[in-house]
């Protein structure tokens, strides 16, 4: 079975979710987010929030932090907007409905992309993080949480069954860290420098750091050597 998502399928769910989103997941996301705010902070800088959503997690990052956020539905972004000007949330640039396959941003635009509890929802999972790596500059880091899938065992079995039915909730329960481990590998500009536990197991914090362009150009080098050998 295919893992990819269908774009439709994805938009008409959470247009559904839209209205009543934060009351049924934001404290389930909670410790998660809480997670991903802490390691944006270290770095801080220019920062785009990729799948803003409704803009739960804005409130809570310093203002002196810039933000960008997109999405790909508009109606948990006109969330997301109303929030901003209720809460005079000045630290926000500007909130953007857009495929993350294809985002209208020049490269090296950021200093962090944030994804939390994204990256499983997407229709195509690569493609995104291949637009991610090109708008972060050298240095910067993309950082992920979401629930992944397990490698083996039982739960693993059921994510697997349990996978067919998600998709009508826009989601991939089997997505797995090992996806985002190839990803890195075949991306090239990016190297996966933390995957860790967090909120006692519930969620996998993933960090990729972008490779300087000199650094990136030896290791396609050393890449040609292997395989010359």
């Amino acid at each position: 079975m295919s893992t990819d998502l269908d774009r439709t399928t994805v938009e008409e769910a959470y247009a559904r979710w839209a209205p009543i989103y934060d009351v049924v997941f934001g404290a389930v996301f909670e410790p998660g987010r809480k997670a991903a705010i802490a390691q944006v902070e270290r770095i801080g800088g220019r920062i785009l929030e990729f799948g803003v959503g409704t803009g739960f997690a804005l409130p809570a990052y310093k203002r002196s932090n810039r933000f960008v956020g997109v999405d790909i539905s508009e109606p948990m972004l006109q969330k997301a907007r109303e929030k901003v000007e209720k809460e005079r949330l000045t630290h926000v640039e500007g909130l953007c409905l857009m495929d993350g396959a294809q985002m209208g941003f020049a490269d090296a635009s950021f200093d962090v992309v944030v994804a939390q509890f994204v990256i499983t929802v997407v229709p195509h999972p690569e493609e995104t993080l291949d637009e991610m790596a090109r708008v972060l500059r050298p240095g910067g880091e993309i950082i992920l949480v979401n629930h992944l899938g397990a490698e083996d065992g039982l739960r693993a079995s059921f994510e697997r069954w349990f996978a067919r039915r998600a998709r009508k909730l826009g989601w991939r329960p089997e997505f797995q860290l090992a996806r985002l481990r190839n990803w890195a590998r075949q991306n090239g500009t990016v190297e996966m420098i933390e995957a860790r536990n967090v909120a006692l197991g519930m969620y996998t914090m993933v960090r990729f750091r972008k490779l300087a362009a000199d650094a990136t150009g030896e290791a396609e080098a050393d890449d040609k050597v292997m395989m010359a050998g």
